[in-house]
């Protein structure tokens, strides 16, 4: 059996081997990336469409540029815990479980900078079920609450790729200068 390594990380090394180790809850930051009006609307948008609805909260417009990892990570950051698995689905205020999950403390309760981390005692599919249900009971919101909810439409914003677009535009043009005045400079007779 292969072991595999740990990758490195901007932020530094990075010790985390398996591979559905999440990275965000080794990144002692606090949600890099977010402003806190961000996590409002993720928060709302999980309440609207359910916790793991990426492609429903993409189509919403309501987080330009954010992808569909960034909103997971920031998604196990606010509900404490590396698995979502267990609400999946579900029309949950994700900071309810947040506040939840700091309180729990004992001997099965393996954490890293403050959230739940995965061990190695994986749920079964039966088990997942199960909690999903029971979070289901206790934690969904209902029709009307999650009616209430308006999502604003983001302004666009220039992505990276439209900066670098432009920047290249720029420097192709000051290159196509440049490349015109060495031609008449070669023209020109001696």
């Amino acid at each position: 059996m292969i072991q595999a390594k740990p990758r490195s990380m901007p932020t530094g090394a990075r010790n985390v081997v398996r591979s559905n180790d999440s990275a965000s809850l080794w990144n002692c930051t606090l949600s890099p990336g977010w402003t806190k009006d961000e996590v409002e609307i993720l928060r709302n948008a999980l309440i609207k469409f359910g916790i793991g609805n990426w492609t429903k909260i993409i189509e919403s417009d309501c987080l330009l540029g954010k992808t569909i990892a960034q909103m997971n990570l920031q998604t196990q950051r606010m509900l404490g815990q590396q698995s979502t698995a267990e609400f999946s689905g579900l029309h949950i205020d994700p900071f309810v479980i947040g506040q939840i999950n700091s309180l729990k403390d004992g001997p099965d309760i393996k954490r890293k900078n403050g959230f739940i981390i995965n061990t190695e005692n994986k749920l079964t599919r039966e088990q997942i079920a199960a909690r999903r249900e029971e979070n289901r009971i206790k934690y969904q919101a209902d029709q009307q609450q999650i009616d209430q909810i308006v999502l604003p439409k983001a302004t666009a914003k220039p992505t990276l790729l439209d900066e670098k677009r432009k920047l290249l535009a720029d420097l192709e043009s000051q290159l196509a200068q440049v490349r015109q005045k060495i031609n008449n400079l070669n023209q020109k007779p001696l």
